[in-house]
């Protein structure tokens, strides 16, 4: 569908051109995934002392 909106005859153009995108994307989202999940686990930590294992933790 993006191939065609854009004019690109073969999809490899349109990969090759937004690929670095996707994956600038990817590490955005994965490194905030990680300071969120980072902090809240610190958060968690604090509250019961530190000694249990956290399952789960909020992401904001």
């Amino acid at each position: 569908m993006i191939k065609e909106l854009l004019g690109h005859a073969h999809i490899g153009v349109t990969a090759t051109v937004y690929a670095h995108v996707r994956l600038r994307l990817q590490h955005n989202a994965i490194d905030l995934l990680g300071r969120a999940l980072h902090t809240s686990t610190e958060i968690i930590g604090s509250r019961d002392g530190g000694d249990q294992p956290t399952c789960a933790a909020p992401v904001r």
